[in-house]
């Protein structure tokens, strides 16, 4: 009861409206004989001109003339305007083609503004759901231009004539900016189609919004810690593979963008028209920090392999021990890797197998030298004396020298010949043993330098990679930066 009695006490408040003798004299006039079922032109086979316009701020302006809304100001007392609620009086059925509003028309019913000589302002306001087709090529660098056709529903164009009331498109001096969007304009075109249903020509008012996606979140929020994270995969490149955390490190990224990724995905518009420039550059980053992870385990493989299992091949001696390194400038120590040096290895190893076909099958298996296999061997001697190293070839020829006597002394000599038979013979097992550490050192030395190698090549193509493809993407948007 209390609302009610407000608006009583607020009713009994308002000054009592009185209205002048001429303006309802005008309407009683106007509207005696009016049909609002009636097309308000003084020859039918003229078309209507209906002036419409666009302000982007929930209204628009439908403007025509009503040839029986017309009177002579003089005789009704001056009165040079009315307003008249639309339920009254005709009025074009302009609607939205491409509406997507559930009631279609989404403008709300206001007075008609008549003037003297039968023009007719008709200003709605509303708002307006259209049916948009999204370009998300290049997002979130992308431009969208959303359709809004206005046109009459039943008239064609011989009976009502729609007119851009501003050639310039919508009116912009009201919008207000938006956040995630930037307005590029407006514009307007009017467009005559024949459907194929109808012979007579339709026309329609056709206003573009054009719009552009403000990049500054989603460069500062996406794009920054994806080049972050990718930043991260390639400081793994550089840690040590002894350290233990190699791939801990790599694997830890990997799912750390994975996550990043679940959440950039809720972003990013589902639609399978285009794949999104974002998404593109999201998934370079991905492959490249799996592949990451991948080589990581192949550098440790190849750090950790030892001479008992694994043997190098020839090629890889070639691509990772010299090749490679010398491209990449870097070094052993105690080798210096040049262009110089390579070819005189290459041209070692040629000589060394030249020279190895060259011996016979004997020397291949003892590796001793050929002055000694075709020389006068030592007397009661069974054993040989090869693969003892350089320091042992001047005590063998001191044992020849020194023991090899007239047959007189071949009874004293036999026993210190046998002696120094063990003792060769241990001689030469320790010198086989040494010699097999260092060539099992030199081998697992090789194997290590070759993962160093691997993870500098790594860390070079992926730093160049990432460069590329943010450079790559950031150039073919359209536009970087719109705040």
């Amino acid at each position: 009861m209390a609302p009610l009695l407000v608006a009583l006490a607020l009713m009994t408040l308002l000054p009592v409206s009185e209205q002048g003798p001429h303006e309802k004299r005008l309407l009683n006039a106007l509207l005696a004989s009016y049909n609002t079922l009636e097309r308000p032109v003084a020859n039918e086979s003229e078309p209507l001109e209906v002036k419409f316009g666009l302000t982007l701020q929930q209204i628009i302006d439908v403007e025509w003339n009503d040839y029986n809304l017309r009177w002579n100001d003089s005789e009704y007392g001056g009165v040079k305007d009315l307003r008249i609620t639309p339920n009254k009086l005709w009025k074009p059925d302009v609607l939205m083609y491409n509406s997507a509003d559930e009631g279609f028309d989404g403008t709300y019913q206001t007075n008609v503004v008549v003037r003297n000589n039968g023009s007719c302002l008709y200003v709605p306001p509303g708002i307006f759901k259209s049916t948009c087709k999204i370009d998300i090529t290049w997002f979130p660098f992308d431009d969208q231009h959303c359709d809004m056709k206005f046109g009459s529903w039943t008239y064609d164009g011989n009976q009502l004539d729609l007119v851009l009331k501003d050639e310039n498109g919508g009116d912009l001096s009201d919008f207000i900016t938006n956040g995630e969007w930037y307005l590029i304009g407006m514009p307007g075109k009017k467009n005559t189609i024949t459907y194929a249903c109808c012979p007579e020509p339709y026309v329609d008012v056709t206003f573009t919004i054009m719009i552009r996606r403000r990049t500054l979140y989603y460069f500062f929020n996406l794009i920054v810690p994806c080049v972050l994270i990718s930043s991260m995969a390639l400081l793994g490149f550089t840690l040590p593979p002894d350290s233990g955390e190699k791939l801990t490190l790599g694997v830890t990224i990997l799912l750390s963008l994975t996550v990043f990724l679940n959440l950039v995905a809720e972003t990013l518009p589902q639609v399978s028209d285009a794949i999104p420039l974002l998404g593109t550059y999201f998934n370079c980053i991905m492959f490249m920090v799996a592949s990451s992870v991948v080589l990581t385990v192949v550098v440790l493989n190849y750090h950790h392999r030892t001479a008992d299992i694994h043997e190098m091949p020839q090629w890889i001696k070639s691509v990772l021990l010299q090749w490679l390194p010398w491209i990449l400038r870097m070094s052993r120590p105690g080798k210096k890797i040049t262009r110089k040096t390579i070819m005189l290895s290459n041209r070692m190893r040629e000589l060394e197998l030249k020279e190895r076909s060259s011996k016979s099958l004997l020397a291949n298996v003892l590796d001793i030298d050929d002055d000694f296999r075709h020389g006068p061997p030592a007397p009661n001697s069974t054993a040989s004396t090869g693969n003892l190293g350089p320091g042992c070839s001047i005590f063998r020829t001191d044992f020849r020298r020194s023991f090899v006597r007239p047959s007189t002394m071949e009874d004293v000599g036999v026993g210190h010949h046998r002696e120094l038979h063990l003792i060769l013979r241990e001689l030469q097992f320790i010198t086989a043993r040494m010699k097999k550490a260092d060539e099992e050192a030199e081998v697992i030395s090789d194997w290590k330098f070759a993962a160093m190698v691997v993870d500098r090549f790594c860390l070079f193509v992926f730093s160049l990679f990432t460069i590329i493809a943010t450079v790559a993407v950031l150039l073919s948007a359209p536009h970087i930066i719109v705040q």
